[in-house]
């Protein structure tokens, strides 16, 4: 009868035969019948998908083989094609299409490195290449070569910010890039700050540490310790200040928005009337969130003027400058940041205008005395011991709402080591000189107009066809108008030839909002898109 082999047995007799093995390794004395038995005998012991765990799996050679061709693929497809003014922007298909393109099934059994090799380029293929010269979406475009990098180092290097014992390098580089974005702004006596995903989150710190500062309560015992929250903004704002009210339970309704001017800037007399009128309801207004740099039209809120308001009824003025902090580097172009050094925290997304690699955004606040850790801070037991053997002021991670959390700011540095501050400056300087050069040729064009004169990179404008050019200034042209921009940017998609958003603004049609950030981008670019506008929509 054959004895059964449990479970045990079989791992008892694997880590012998491994001990066997180190010892005729190390030239050990080992009787001449177990060395003819060794061979043999795993299989007398092993049942099937037993496997040795003293030993990796992990193949090296072939992780290695597969990341140097996978970095040829992402050099020519990502790299080389994606910013080549002669391939499409996206190769455009429906979802359903799509999936049957990506064969996006998970399976039990893994593919052979050329199927995955092949996922690798499809993935490049059918994406949008918003690296291209003639990308215009968003608002961030162009190859950035030194913050791309440092993003490949990044997740090779696998480490997580949170404390300096796991990420020492990455620790330092994020304080030493905050020390200069704070000296930047102009806050003499220093600063505090932290890197998270994305603007939205920074401007969510922003209304939690308002919030905590007129309510410490608040972070132990809730809402019931405080009484309606009121925030106030301009109309023209980011919508993450509304989603930010709606997660930390201050509630859209309690978010007031304040007019704004024909350019899009917050009317400061509009702003006070807000205030009195909330204080007048019986709430209690704690913070003011001034906008450097309007998603659609580019707008600044004068910060000086609102500045004065906020100090006046001892409100927290945040500036969501997400978009345009940028314009602080330009000596020509920081007047429109005027005032931001009095303000008690700021956005910016170095993402953005400057090109750093997705994502890198910085939130930052004037304060000394640790709120973002006091507000924060969970002290984790098995993370932020204060007993380490290195200085613990460097364990930053108590100061986040996150715990993961990666690297970004090395981006910055790596790509501000390489550049300096004089090319960062030329570039936000060369960028708002293209979207000038873009603004006079479309007033020059016969069915182009202008919707306001660009104060930043925003060049927004409507695009007439022949059809409507003769038609009088009426709601019923207005109401045709509102249908072109769409069929228009469905044309380029289809095409692949260019990506330019559109949208409509109050009572305004859609019109086409223009955004200028790469130095990639030529005149010839800018012309490119005006004539293609016309040629896609002339029919219309």
């Amino acid at each position: 009868m054959e004895r059964h082999i449990n479970e045990f047995e079989v791992n008892r007799g694997i880590v012998e035969i491994s001990g066997k093995i180190k010892k005729l390794e190390a030239g050990q004395g080992v009787k001449s019948s177990e060395s003819q038995a060794l061979v043999a005998e795993p299989e007398k012991c092993s049942p099937a998908g037993s496997f040795d765990v003293n030993s990796s799996t992990a193949d090296e050679q072939v992780a290695e083989s597969f990341i140097r061709q996978a970095m040829e693929i992402i050099v020519d497809e990502a790299v080389k094609k994606a910013t080549n003014v002669q391939e499409k922007v996206c190769e455009w298909h429906s979802p359903e299409q799509l999936k049957k393109l990506l064969d996006l099934e998970l399976r039990d059994g893994g593919e052979a490195e050329s199927e995955i090799l092949q996922r690798c380029r499809d993935a490049i293929r059918y994406s949008v290449k918003t690296s291209h010269p003639r990308f215009f979406n968003q608002l961030y475009a162009g190859m950035e070569p030194y913050s791309m990098v440092a993003s490949f180092i990044a997740e090779a290097v696998k480490t997580n910010l949170y404390t300096y014992e796991v990420a020492p390098v990455f620790t330092l580089m994020e304080d030493a890039v905050l020390r200069k974005m704070i000296k930047v702004i102009g806050w003499e006596e220093g600063g505090d700050g932290i890197f998270n995903p994305g603007g939205s989150l920074s401007n969510m710190y922003a209304v939690n540490l308002a919030r905590y500062r007129y309510c410490p309560d608040f972070k132990e015992v809730g809402m019931f310790s405080a009484p309606r929250l009121v925030i106030l903004t301009s109309q023209e704002c980011h919508y993450s200040i509304s989603k930010g009210a709606a997660l930390m339970g201050i509630g859209t309704k309690n978010v007031y928005t304040v007019p704004t001017d024909e350019r899009g800037r917050m009317i400061p007399s509009a702003l006070e009337e807000k205030i009195m009128l909330a204080k007048s309801e019986g709430a209690v207004p704690f913070m003011v969130n001034a906008t450097a740099g309007t998603t659609v039209l580019g707008a600044f809120d004068p910060i000086d003027e609102i500045a004065d308001i906020c100090e006046k009824h001892n409100l927290w003025l945040h500036v969501d400058a997400c978009w345009g902090g940028a314009a602080i580097m330009s000596k020509k172009h920081k007047h429109l940041l005027k005032g931001i050094h009095r303000v008690d925290s700021v956005a910016w997304n170095p993402h953005k205008m400057l090109m750093a690699s997705l994502q890198c955004s910085a939130f930052l606040v004037r304060d000394k005395t640790s709120l973002l850790q006091h507000c924060h801070s969970a002290r984790a037991s098995y993370l932020f011991q204060q007993d380490k053997f290195y200085d613990v002021s460097y364990d930053t991670g108590d100061k986040s709402v996150q715990c993961s959390r990666k690297p970004d700011a090395f981006k910055f540095w790596l790509m501000w080591k390489a550049l300096g501050s004089r090319e960062l400056e030329q570039r936000v300087d060369r960028a708002l000189a293209m979207a000038r050069y873009l603004a006079e040729e479309i007033k020059k064009r016969e069915g182009f107009r202008l919707v306001l004169e660009p104060e930043y990179a925003n060049v927004c404008f409507w695009y007439l066809p022949p059809s409507m050019r003769n038609l009088p200034e009426s709601p019923e042209l207005w109401k045709k108008l509102h249908t072109v921009a769409p069929v228009v940017k469905q044309r380029m998609m289809k095409k692949g030839s260019m990506m330019v958003g559109y949208q409509p603004l109050g009572e305004k049609a859609n019109f086409f909002r223009m955004v200028v950030i790469s130095p990639q981008v030529s005149r010839q670019d800018l012309d490119f898109v005006l004539n293609e506008i016309h040629n896609l929509g002339k029919d219309l």
